[in-house]
């Protein structure tokens, strides 16, 4: 096995951080990833690197999963079920879903990071979650290296959120993901009100899947930094979830402050609005700062650190406490 030392891992993540990695192994296959668990078990795993921000140099032995395959397991008139190894690009992926005309993820278009990282915090965006897609997973449990299923109701699906965030985080290596998705009749979400906007503009009336796709891509490209270009890691908040209550109160005090019902007794709040209000939509620091389109979204302008892009991230939750008692949840991982 070809370990190596001393590894910059700027290029592995999407902020673009450098920092290093004592010892890198990057892996091809479950068999090899096999092998390698029965003499290695403390890990540090990186897949796409974009839900992560690193700040500090990596003392165990940095992994990169790239395992990368489609296959098709079975399909019928109306639906094909295909499993999508852990390596493959997801945005990559869901363009080529789209070519084959199969429908179901054309919504989560141009979402950084790769397959396997794709249950983990059960991606979303435009109405769709990928939980609704997903019908298993599989893993190898690093303890023993066994490869193991989740069925989705196994997955623990929640907002954001998974069975691999929580009792199952640091246990598994994600290899490869399991989809259902339609060849026909599909069941096109263009409600969210930004695909609407975007395809009247077109004057498009019955959307393809690739109609779709296209509208979400030209939105986010639209509103969201290229990783790229600029490093980031898309959404770094999670939109808080707060009790309907609790948002009447805060409806006396700031009467434009918009929601959306999750339920009879709770509503969800946008963070970006908060932290606009708040101030940093479009402030620079330096080297780092929230995005002038999107204030969701802290970036890495060429050289910031970690530590000062996390900094910034806590004082922007404070701020947001302070004004508005809500407390914002990080969606990155901070490491």
């Amino acid at each position: 096995m070809n370990i190596q030392h001393n590894i910059s891992l700027k290029k592995y993540n999407t902020f673009g951080i450098s920092v290093n990695a004592k010892r890198f192994i990057s892996v091809t296959s479950v068999y090899q990833l096999q092998q390698l668990l029965k003499v290695e078990k403390d890990i540090f795993l990186i897949s796409g690197g974009s839900n992560m921000l690193l700040t500090k140099d990596i003392n165990k032995l940095v992994v990169h999963i790239d395992i990368k395959g489609i296959s098709i397991d079975r399909e019928n008139h109306n639906d094909i079920y295909l499993t999508v190894n852990a390596g493959e690009n997801w945005h990559e992926f869901v363009l080529w879903c789209v070519s084959q005309n199969y429908g179901g993820i054309e919504n989560l278009s141009l979402i950084p990071g790769n397959v396997g990282t794709c249950p983990i915090q059960n991606i979303g965006a435009y109405g769709v979650e990928v939980k609704d897609t997903i019908t298993k997973v599989e893993a190898i449990e690093i303890e023993t290296g066994k490869l193991v299923q989740f069925s989705n109701k196994e997955c623990n699906f929640g907002y954001r959120n998974s069975i691999f965030k929580n009792e199952a985080k640091g246990k598994y290596v994600l290899t490869s993901v399991s989809f259902q998705l339609t060849k026909g009749n599909h069941n096109l979400n263009t409600s969210y009100g930004a695909i609407e906007t975007e395809l009247t503009s077109k004057n498009i009336e019955n959307p393809s899947l690739k109609d779709i796709s296209n509208a979400v891509i030209a939105i986010r490209e639209s509103k969201l930094p290229d990783p790229k270009k600029i490093g980031n890691s898309g959404s770094f908040f999670k939109n808080p979830v707060i009790s309907k209550e609790q948002f009447e109160k805060l409806q006396d005090k700031f009467p434009n402050i918009p929601s959306y019902k999750v339920s009879d007794s709770e509503v969800k709040v946008p963070a970006g609005w908060l932290i606009e209000q708040s101030g940093f939509k479009g402030k620079r620091f330096g080297e780092f700062g929230v995005h002038e389109k999107q204030a969701l979204v802290l970036v890495n302008y060429g050289n910031a650190t970690g530590k000062e892009i996390f900094e910034l991230a806590q004082k922007i939750q404070k701020t947001v406490l302070d004004s508005y008692q809500i407390s914002l949840e990080i969606e990155v991982n901070i490491i």
